[in-house]
């Protein structure tokens, strides 16, 4: 089952990589919980969420993104799912370089794994 948590992460990763967040709508559930940096804030929603990856799809040009330390715990019906990120993009004539620790909780529903919560940890940014 860990590995069907792993692809299913990678096919929501894949979807707003490739410009196309709509995609992972049906990996998500819709009451999925984004909890912002440093606890400052969050959105409910599957569209909030979709809405956070579109916009940056729309507004900023991703030059490079790698993921590691994938680590996967299963309890029951629920997973959690973490691994560190980096990437550099661009935003309005800006370049930036993030990085942190993309957490993602997961529940089982009959035969599907939906994620239900997400939270970026340790994120760090700074201009180019």
């Amino acid at each position: 089952m860990t590995n069907e948590i792993e692809v299913l992460l990678q096919r929501i990763n894949r979807s707003w990589l490739d410009g196309r967040p709509q995609e992972m709508k049906p990996l998500l559930h819709p009451e999925i919980v984004m909890v912002f940096p440093g606890f400052r804030g969050r959105s409910h929603g599957a569209d909030a969420l979709i809405a956070g990856f579109s916009d940056f799809c729309t507004n900023a040009t991703l030059e490079e993104y790698e993921e590691s330390d994938l680590s996967v715990d299963l309890v029951g019906g629920s997973a959690v799912a973490s691994d560190v990120f980096e990437m550099v993009y661009e935003r309005e004539g800006r370049r930036y370089a993030t990085s942190g620790r993309d957490l993602w909780v997961f529940i089982r529903e009959g035969d599907e794994w939906r994620a239900t919560w997400r939270m970026m940890s340790d994120a760090e940014e700074r201009e180019l």
